[in-house]
């Protein structure tokens, strides 16, 4: 029998990933190479890139991704340092193209992702959090974008995401001093949705993932299209967009699911169609 597309997301033989099912249909990606601070190395980018390509394409059955990294108290560290370290600019370059790659498929990925940060976050550990859809953050987190402090600069969005997150005042503090953010800054600030303890935050996250995951698939995935592109256009515009947006759910099976399963006082079951 042939094996389902998005089947091979979860079979893959990752070096440098955990992927499973950790319900019906949420996904749990964990960054896993905790003996180096789960960095990101140039076999994570691809990795990473290869499974945030495939759910682009196929999901199957899955509606939700929770984003965390293995080893309990470091999330990612960042770019892999001693990776680079005697890197060539050419080889450099071409490294960072891959992450940039890497970067803008998780930004676009249809499904919602939330990123379980259950300890450190740097570099480009802060950057791929804030690429993810929101944040739950254990209270040990720390959050910083120190490249200023070695001669390069955020390149994965940092000086774009977190400005829109926190405002462009604060947003300089960080950037230019390098200076990392606590868990409980993080959350006054707009990084962090919210701070849990160390032991709690990946099943709080799971949690939310599930409420996510049960809600009708294409409103999820449209609304998530809306906020991120109309955000990026005038208020008119972008009431527009919304609309279109709205106009493609009308004619759906669990719009209409939707509406029967209210009026007969039971839980939608909703299909994705």
């Amino acid at each position: 029998m042939t094996q389902e597309p998005w089947m091979d997301v979860v079979n893959t033989a990752y070096e440098t990933l955990d992927v499973a099912l950790v319900g019906p249909h949420v996904l749990q990606v964990t960054l896993n190479r905790p003996d180096a601070g789960n960095a990101l190395n140039t076999q994570m980018g691809r990795e990473l890139l290869q499974l945030w390509s495939a759910l682009t394409e196929d999901a199957g059955p899955v509606r939700c991704v929770v984003l965390t990294g293995a080893g309990g108290r470091i999330f990612c560290a960042g770019g892999d340092l001693k990776e680079r370290n005697g890197m060539t600019q050419r080889q450099w370059q071409l490294q960072h193209e891959l992450f940039e790659r890497m970067y803008w498929t998780l930004t676009d990925l249809p499904l919602p992702v939330v990123a379980a940060v259950n300890g450190h976050a740097y570099g480009g550990g802060m950057e791929m959090a804030l690429c993810c859809d929101f944040v739950y953050a254990s209270e040990v987190a720390r959050f910083a974008l120190p490249e200023v402090t070695l001669g390069i600069m955020p390149g994965a969005g940092g000086t774009q995401n977190l400005p829109r997150a926190v405002g462009e005042r604060r947003a300089k503090e960080l950037l230019l001093t390098g200076k990392p953010l606590s868990a409980a800054q993080a959350l006054e600030w707009g990084v962090a949705n919210s701070v849990y303890p160390m032991g709690e935050v990946l099943e709080r996250a799971h949690e939310t993932a599930a409420v996510i995951a049960g809600n009708a698939p294409l409103s999820v995935r449209q609304i998530k299209k809306s906020v991120r592109y109309g955000g990026q256009m005038e208020l008119r515009t972008a009431y527009r967009f919304e609309v279109e947006a709205y106009n493609h759910l009308v004619g759906t099976q669990d719009r209409m699911e939707g509406v029967r399963a209210f009026n007969e006082k039971r839980p939608p079951v909703f299909t994705g169609q």
